[in-house]
């Protein structure tokens, strides 16, 4: 039988080589940063260029593959994408643009020639690389490419605030790192395998039921830790007010998503013959990290601070969707990443307009005048993200939070939706503090801002069009809510149809022998026409 298709086809790779060229010729280009600007930023564009691409191709057809040196499936590197890892993909993309962008504006010449748009480039790649492979061991390089970049990046600068922010954050993470890393080793002792769809075609057919069990929660609790979820969630509000507000805003879009996309990936995909077990877990964690995330940020009075513990609150929303395990459910998460990548890093770019123009990001001194009788339409753009965060209508968040609770009513899981609803109401009021104190809060004169280390001064006009953009999106999101759900719904739909994943990846065979009840050795055809033998007798 043929192998599986995509051999020749390089477009799999191409969002993750694009801006690790771009990187590269950044570093060549070091005295200029004029040059290493418009390299970033071709680079970004390249990226969501490519990504695009990716989801048109997926939409329209099977999941696409590319094996690395036509080495076939299990044994070589291989880069899968479907429209959950397409559409990640393109927000990467997005999200990587528009920080380009706003830091043209924003970050200083210091900072940039300390590698600041290298460093950025590698951070792409990284997600991107997280999002598209098929490959265990290879998702965790990938997840150390961004901790490196972003440990980076957090302590850029060498202020002392950002240092110490920046330990906490890679503290955790290396505790998140050496779990994943453990699990991999387990999975591949006890399967013999690190590529997905091998593993997943291995645990349905009941290879080490034990070991797969204690390596589910051993991933869960890695991938937990990346995605902030309860209780290893206190380092990101320890470190995401620290680095400049570009930063802050694609560390608040993706970096929290990468740990969301692997675990949608890995239990949906790898780890379903405990579901009942694991998705328990998961429920009774999203639970506790909505309602901890948003009692957090009820009690900030910096603006950073508050959005920060909203990252938290909100993943618990993400996490929701996966633990309820229904398509319904799963096509909500799916929604939610959505909206939540857009309105979160335009959320955190908004913050720092706002301390460029008030001198501070306390919310308790706010200067001389109100923000809104400043710079009016800036308040109405952070109106538009904040409600569309708190789910209010017609907005894009009031779309994913009903396909939750929705999901969540149907599944009668009424503790989890009453949590949901309530978390709701709190973030709207979260919301309204800040426009309250940093927007529409006329002080009193004689209150001076806490850090008198910097004036007061006008944003770029490219900050203010990175978050005119944002917005944009976030109100279409919410206008065209029925297409992006039914594009949800059909990538849910892959996402479950695990024998998809595997039949593109391996091909027929595979999943013949698994339904023959045969052995697990074969061969597969390489692209050149020679075949290879893969596993042994089960």
């Amino acid at each position: 039988m043929d192998g599986p298709p995509g051999n020749a086809n390089l477009l799999p790779v191409l969002p993750v080589l694009i801006p690790l060229i771009a990187a590269a010729l950044s570093l060549l280009a070091w005295r200029s940063l004029a040059i290493q600007r418009g390299l970033g930023l071709a680079g970004a564009v390249g990226l969501l260029a490519s990504a695009v691409t990716l989801l048109v191709e997926v939409e329209r057809g099977p999941i696409l593959v590319l094996q690395v040196g036509a080495w076939p499936a299990p044994f070589g590197i291989s880069f899968v994408v479907d429209r959950f890892g397409a559409v990640m993909t393109v927000l990467a993309g997005v999200v990587g643009v528009a920080t380009f962008v706003f830091s043209m504006g924003s970050v200083d010449a210091r900072r940039q020639r300390l590698l600041y748009h290298p460093l950025l480039c590698v951070l792409l790649a990284g997600v991107c690389g997280a999002f598209l492979t098929g490959d265990l061991f290879n998702l965790y390089v990938w997840f150390e490419v961004l901790l490196m970049s972003s440990f980076a990046l957090l302590a850029l600068g060498g202020g002392v605030l950002q240092v110490e922010g920046a330990i906490k954050y890679v503290t955790l993470n290396l505790l998140s790192s050496a779990l994943f890393l453990i699990a991999t080793g387990l999975v591949y002792g006890a399967l013999g395998t690190l590529n997905m769809a091998d593993i997943a075609l291995k645990v349905r057919a009941g290879d080490s039921p034990e070991a797969v069990v204690a390596v589910s929660v051993l991933l869960m609790t890695a991938f937990g830790i990346k995605a902030a979820a309860f209780p290893l969630f206190f380092w990101l509000p320890a470190s995401y007010h620290t680095p400049p507000f570009a930063v802050s805003a694609i560390f608040a879009g993706l970096l929290t998503k990468v740990g969301v996309y692997a675990l949608v990936r890995s239990f949906t995909l790898m780890f379903v013959a405990e579901s009942e077990f694991t998705h328990a877990i998961l429920l009774v964690a999203a639970g506790l990290t909505m309602a901890v995330g948003v009692l957090g940020a009820a009690s900030q009075r910096e603006f950073r601070k508050v959005l920060s513990f909203h990252i938290v609150s909100q993943i618990g929303y993400m996490i929701m969707g996966l633990a309820l395990f229904t398509p319904l459910a799963i096509a909500g998460t799916i929604f939610y990443v959505i909206h939540h990548i857009v309105v979160k890093a335009n959320l955190f770019f908004i913050a720092g307009i706002a301390d460029r123009l008030r001198g501070t990001s306390s919310l308790v001194h706010a200067g001389r005048t109100s923000l809104y009788a400043k710079a009016p339409f800036v308040s109405a753009l952070f109106v538009v993200a904040a409600f569309s965060l708190a789910g209010m209508p017609p907005l894009s968040g009031f779309f994913a939070k009903f396909v939750l609770l929705k999901a969540g009513v149907e599944a009668k899981s009424w503790t989890i939706v009453a949590t949901a609803a309530a978390v709701g109401l709190l973030t709207l009021f979260s919301m309204t503090k800040i426009w309250a104190e940093a927007f529409w809060k006329a002080p009193d004169p004689a209150d001076a801002p806490i850090d008198r280390t910097r004036s007061p001064k006008p944003p770029a006009r490219g900050m203010i069009g990175t978050c005119t953009a944002l917005a944009a999106i976030t109100v279409l999101i919410g206008i065209f809510a029925g297409p992006v759900f039914e594009f949800s719904q059909r990538a849910a739909e892959q996402l479950l149809d695990g024998e998809q994943y595997i039949r593109a990846v391996l091909g027929e065979q595979a999943l013949a022998r698994l339904e023959t009840g045969g052995e697990t050795s074969g061969s597969l055809r390489i692209a050149d026409g020679t075949t290879a033998e893969i596993g042994g007798p089960r």
